[in-house]
């Protein structure tokens, strides 16, 4: 849960635009902004974003690697290296 300085109304939004973003920016923290009442958005610096859309990645990546090990399908370490080798060959030889 956002801290309570954190939580906005989307009039201040409205009315404070450009220090809302100064104040994301510089602090690099995400503000949550509300409308009656309700959380609708978040307001993040691009740096932040960029982290969590790497971390999401990360996390689904895992997901789809723990999905695979439940039904089997996984091939020897060996064999993964050995494919992995092929790839970039074939990355190599086209770029």
């Amino acid at each position: 849960m956002p801290a309570r300085k954190d939580i906005r109304p989307i009039t201040h939004l409205k009315n404070n635009t450009a220090d809302l973003v100064r104040e994301v920016s510089e602090e690099g923290r995400s503000i949550t902004i509300t409308q009656n009442g309700e959380a609708k958005v978040v307001v993040m610096d691009v740096d932040t974003y960029d982290r969590w859309r790497s971390a999401m990645a990360l996390l689904k990546a895992l997901a789809q690697g723990d999905a695979d090990v439940e039904r089997g399908r996984t091939v020897k370490q060996v064999e993964a290296f050995r494919r992995a080798r092929k790839a970039i060959e074939r990355a190599v030889q086209s770029g």
